[in-house]
């Protein structure tokens, strides 16, 4: 979500000659995708959930190192050398394997809710695009982020590498404004899904209970945001403040798009993973409910702080000192350095607020 909503890494990965890669890249292990899906058809039925969510995590797997590898514009073997075991571990088994089998799910349940078309009745289709889907957005994803990893070793400035560091150390070090909005998430969006739920059997189905979280994690998702950021007045003054087409924007995304997304995975999981069949009982909404608002009311809380600090960060520091690599490096050490470095250069910088 990162790369889609903090602008250093929007702009980052949106230049055109880096779309134009991407592009290439993504098609490329579309087509690789496919390939390897008309192999295994041939050999093994893919008419399994477990099996397929396998396969498409093994796929996505390796082509999250391969497309990583081309946007830092080296060979693995140097990869491996320069960024280490550890970043390539999270990223193979992250970005690739876990990041492949959710949009696998995503794109099961999107089919069987939206388009009616289930997997278990007729699996070469859906399994085919869950396949390749989940391949060219983890190529996608990986490329930009070896891209911006790129940019990081030649000395531009990168203040939030997408690797999850700054999130934790966040979290560390101002847990109480994390728990309050993710808890505030995770309950009022649970406890709107459980209470349309107890309407009647018809708002237990996946689809309404995708149209009930939905919007109620967007709003959660932009008062976090807001919240978040923890500029003078609260997320109240900020809600007052920002023009009401921003507001709107960023409600629908990251807000409802990622709500929605992260609802498809979840009820993806519960009907191929679980072999749930039939509508929701009023537990599982309200904790499918529950399990997105706290989510994307915890992300979009960080992402808020995130905005702040890297606007804070341009404008405390001049452009010709944000080339030095030395000055870039002590901003940037909380990407690789533990906790108290991150929390000791937002101090020095007067970055964040402190309560």
């Amino acid at each position: 979500m990162a790369l889609r909503v903090l602008p250093s890494l929007t702009l980052a990965v949106t230049e055109p000659p880096v779309r134009k890669r991407k592009r290439v890249i993504m098609l490329a292990s579309g087509f690789a995708a496919f390939a390897v899906y008309r192999i295994l058809k041939q050999a093994t039925p893919l008419d399994e959930p477990l099996a397929l969510l396998l396969v498409s995590g093994l796929c996505a797997a390796v082509t999250a190192l391969w497309a990583y590898g081309r946007g830092r514009v080296l060979p693995i073997a140097t990869v491996w050398t320069e960024d280490g075991p550890r970043r390539l571990a999270w990223l193979v088994g992250w970005i690739g394997f876990a990041y492949g089998v959710l949009l696998s799910l995503l794109v099961l349940a999107l089919l069987k809710i939206v388009a009616g078309y289930d997997f278990l009745q007729h699996p070469d289709g859906p399994a085919m695009m869950a396949i390749i889907i989940a391949c060219t957005s983890v190529a996608r994803d990986a490329f930009e982020i070896g891209h911006v990893r790129c940019l990081q070793r030649q000395g531009q400035p990168v203040f939030t590498f997408p690797d999850g560091v700054m999130l934790r150390s966040w979290a560390w070090h101002q847990p109480g404004l994390i728990l309050q909005w993710t808890l505030l998430g995770a309950l009022l969006t649970g406890l709107a899904a459980g209470m349309v739920a107890l309407v009647g059997e018809v708002w237990r189905s996946a689809f309404a209970q995708l149209c009930v979280v939905t919007p109620v994690a967007a709003n959660l998702a932009l008062l976090a945001y807001l919240a978040g950021e923890q500029r003078p007045g609260g997320w109240r003054a900020r809600l007052a403040a920002v023009a009401w087409k921003e507001l709107a924007r960023f409600w629908w995304w990251p807000g409802a798009a990622f709500a929605a997304t992260y609802d498809l995975v979840v009820l993806g999981a519960l009907s191929f993973g679980l072999r749930w069949d039939g509508p929701l009982t009023v537990a599982q909404s309200a904790t499918v409910g529950s399990i997105i608002g706290g989510l994307v009311a915890l992300y979009c809380c960080y992402l808020g702080h995130r905005r702040v600090v890297e606007d804070q960060m341009r404008a405390a520091v001049p452009a010709t000192l944000l080339r030095c690599p030395f000055v870039l490096g002590i901003l940037t050490k909380a990407q690789s350095a533990a906790a108290p470095m991150a929390s000791a250069a937002d101090a020095i910088l007067g970055q964040v607020p402190r309560r």
